[in-house]
């Protein structure tokens, strides 16, 4: 069994995390971690753990982790994470960080958005979270940055055209929408009730700290320097994201060879749904899975590609995706405690 800790287990991802580590087969939780809310139950913070759960949220004390827990799960704040990541690591604990502190490599890209780096020289070490592309990667590393929920429904839709040549890297546009939860649990005007219901509204437009980490991972991948237009926009629901992407393809591409390229990287990938000619995701189809489900548009005629995608943001563009690469870094099968779904009408 993989003997897990859960640091920030009072936010949002952090219950999520718990709710799967509590149902995997093959781990067991150990400790969780709330600065907030030490030496409460749980289950007073979350009353639908009753009788699933019975921990005390503790300190983020490294000594006394290292003698019960293998991995951790860090859902903290930007910045906090690198506190502790390089004294876990001292401590043989495999990190999967849900922060943006471990996704970049440049470390100037990683500041421009966020913050001075604390630990630069652990981001040569530390592996990008996005399974389907790093897997191999993945399975030797002992710290993974996983990815945020924006770049996740944009990178795996664009990845495999970019990497094979169908598509231009420049003036790609990608129009993406989240629910309110992805704002955390924290309280923000722009997260109340009144303020979301029947709005709808975009947001950092132009300046949003997502685009510098899927500018680095599309470039790296695909050898080339790109750069994309990303709008992000608020929807008035409590989970689920969609992006909707524009490119143009180049001269050698046609939908049979879009549609290949796409089986060829993601056939077998059990999180991964490429939809039939003429559909296209819907939010409510991927609630509350740990599924990517992405709808392709080829207008032969403009040359145009719409690329529309849809996650839960809370699972496959946060915790679903965590303990996905928590499966990778201890040998079991990607889909070990993720394979079931939710059903919503």
């Amino acid at each position: 069994m993989i003997n897990v800790g859960i640091a920030g287990a009072s936010g949002y991802t952090g219950i999520e995390l718990v709710k799967l580590i509590s149902n995997h087969p093959q781990a067991t939780l150990c400790a969780v971690t709330s600065n907030s809310y030490k030496g409460k139950a749980l289950t007073d913070l979350f009353p639908s753990m009753r009788g699933f759960e019975s921990l005390i949220c503790e300190d983020l004390d490294i000594p006394a982790l290292a003698r019960k827990i293998d991995v951790i799960f860090l859902a903290l704040p930007h910045k906090i994470s690198m506190q502790y990541v390089p004294a876990l690591l001292e401590q043989n604990i495999k990190v999967i960080d849900l922060s943006a502190d471990y996704r970049f490599t440049d470390a100037a890209a990683y500041e421009s958005a966020y913050q001075v780096h604390t630990s630069k020289h652990l981001l040569n070490e530390s592996v990008y979270g996005l399974c389907e592309i790093y897997r191999d990667q993945i399975k030797t590393s002992s710290l993974i940055g996983n990815p945020g929920c924006y770049p996740t429904s944009i990178l795996l839709p664009l990845l495999p055209l970019l990497k094979e040549g169908l598509i231009r890297p420049a003036g790609i546009i990608s129009d993406s929408k989240s629910g309110v939860s992805g704002a955390g649990r924290s309280l923000s005007l722009s997260s109340h009730f009144c303020e979301a219901n029947e709005s709808f509204s975009a947001y950092k437009v132009g300046n949003h700290r997502h685009t510098p980490e899927i500018n680095e991972i599309l470039s790296l991948q695909s050898q080339q320097p790109v750069t994309i237009t990303f709008v992000p926009h608020l929807l008035p629901l409590t989970r689920g994201m969609m992006s909707t992407i524009y490119a143009q393809a180049t001269d050698i591409a046609t939908e049979t060879m879009i549609r290949d390229t796409y089986d060829a990287y993601y056939g077998d990938e059990p999180f991964v749904r490429l939809l039939d000619k003429n559909l296209y995701p819907a939010i409510s189809h991927v609630r509350g899975t740990n599924c990517c489900d992405i709808g392709i548009h080829f207008d032969e005629t403009t040359r145009q590609i719409i690329l529309v995608s849809a996650i839960d943001n809370l699972l496959k563009g946060a915790a679903g995706q965590a303990v996905q690469n928590m499966n990778l870094l201890f040998g079991l099968d990607d889909a070990t405690g993720l394979n079931w779904v939710q059903g919503f009408l």
